[in-house]
């Protein structure tokens, strides 16, 4: 195993432990009533896909390709982290409406309207690259949750900022800039 490819998973242990600890210091808030997909369910089918499947067959193999992984891993990250000072204790956790919330778009909001669930992203594609393409599956299980967070999260911004947020959204993308 390559050095690369033995520090992918300190650099995870790493930002989530960095996750955890700043969440202490977060807004107290509400979860949406809105049903949520199963996100324990969708772990453990996800784990068991990947140990049937994972069978080392789309192991990465190429040193070229470990090295983008992780810059794509680190930058990806690198965006949560940051997107994730700059909402200070605004952050929340998916589909949470703030008791006093305050609508951010500055920073990496300024680009899209959910940087640190692009960067997750962003941060399982550097993974996969670097490590297993299976990881894939990740990506597209946890895009597709995302992707249904962020439409349940900027319905509850819509209604707490009826007067800016529609002009927000005009301008900036939901989660790769100038794209989508």
């Amino acid at each position: 195993m390559s050095t690369l490819r033995s520090a992918v998973p300190v650099v995870w242990l790493v930002f989530w432990a960095y996750w955890l600890i700043s969440a202490a210091r977060a807004k107290h808030g509400t979860r949406s009533t809105r049903t949520r997909p199963p996100g324990l369910l969708i772990g453990v089918v996800g784990f068991v896909v990947l140990r049937l499947f994972g069978t080392g067959s789309l192991t990465v193999n190429s040193p070229a390709l470990e090295v983008v992984g992780v810059i794509l891993l680190l930058s990806g990250l690198g965006l949560a982290v940051w997107a994730r000072v700059h909402l200070g204790r605004n952050w929340g956790m998916p589909m949470t409406q703030k008791d006093e919330p305050e609508l951010v778009t500055s920073g990496p909001y300024r680009f899209v309207r959910h940087p640190i669930y692009s960067g997750i992203l962003l941060g399982i594609i550097g993974t996969s690259l670097a490590i297993n393409l299976y990881l894939l599956f990740a990506f597209a299980v946890l895009g597709a949750y995302f992707t249904y967070c962020a439409k349940v999260e900027e319905g509850l911004m819509t209604s707490s900022f009826p007067g800016v947020y529609p002009g927000y959204v005009a301008r900036t993308k939901m989660l790769i800039p100038f794209v989508l």
